[in-house]
């Protein structure tokens, strides 16, 4: 083989071994939102104090995080069988995030439980499963059907 058409080949292996490492850039990209270190507190209500639910997660988007829903239901109920879907969590209700470092935010959605004896109960106790529903700036998005458990009592 000549010099000529070695350095070619040489060539046209460097720019071949360039496009795939940008398309691994771009496709990286192109990933959707993670989910990480997913925590639900839950603290029942009691005669002298309401109680609360917190669910705090971090999410890695590199296009940035739009937004984070959260569903929180009871592992005996219909949803639980059929898990829920991103139709679901349409109704559910959105997370504060704010920015945790590159490409990462740090989202908390709280809520109080207020509880008369007729809600205690009327609700069902035993397990809990929060489901969240990431979405990145660029509509990809991540649907965690089971991201934290949390029990009533």
């Amino acid at each position: 083989m000549s010099p000529r058409v070695t350095l070619s080949v040489f060539a046209g292996a460097v720019v071949l071994a360039a496009g795939a490492g940008a398309f691994a850039l771009a496709h990286a990209d192109e990933q959707p939102p993670a989910l990480g270190d997913s925590v639900a507190r839950y603290t029942a209500p009691r005669v002298d104090r309401d109680g609360s639910l917190t669910f705090t997660t971090d999410v890695a988007a590199s296009s940035g995080v739009e937004s984070v829903t959260i569903l929180a239901y009871p592992e005996n109920s219909s949803l639980a069988r059929q898990k829920p879907t991103a139709k679901d969590m349409a109704a559910a209700e959105s997370a504060t995030c704010e920015p945790s470092g590159h490409d990462t935010a740090r989202c908390t959605y709280t809520v109080p439980v207020t509880a008369t004896a007729t809600d205690a109960d009327a609700s069902p106790g035993g397990l809990w499963h929060v489901a969240v529903l990431a979405t990145a700036d660029d509509g990809s998005s991540t649907l965690d059907p089971e991201a934290a458990d949390f029990t009533v009592q």
